[in-house]
């Protein structure tokens, strides 16, 4: 999927949405918390971030973006300040840089394999 995403074709859309759940659950596994909640519309969206527990409405810190930006971002084909540039991420919020927690460590995601 990934060499698709290089090559500037669009990946099948299967694949596309399971990367995308991976990856966003790699950030809240590696970054857990509840303050800044990000969603890639339609697929998923999860609340990472230490900080201050959001409960109600809409949580003061929030990322959006679709999901082919989101697989570049997580695993560091587009640098955080160039997409948010470029408008293709909207962050909203004094937690919601992602900055320091990009690319994602997929090999120490959900379901990578145990290193014990």
């Amino acid at each position: 999927m990934t060499s698709a995403l290089d090559a500037g074709a669009p990946p099948p859309p299967d694949a596309l949405r399971v990367a995308v759940r991976y990856l966003l659950a790699v950030l809240a596994a590696a970054v857990p918390g509840r303050a800044v909640e990000v969603r890639v519309p339609p697929v998923a969206a999860v609340q990472c971030v230490p900080g201050p527990r959001h409960t109600r409405g809409t949580p003061p810190n929030v990322v959006e973006t679709d999901p082919v930006t989101w697989i570049r971002l997580a695993t560091g084909r587009l640098p955080w300040a160039d997409a948010v540039g470029a408008g293709a991420v909207q962050a909203s919020g004094p937690r919601a840089d992602l900055a320091p927690y990009l690319p994602v460590d997929a090999g120490s995601g959900p379901g990578a394999p145990s290193t014990h």
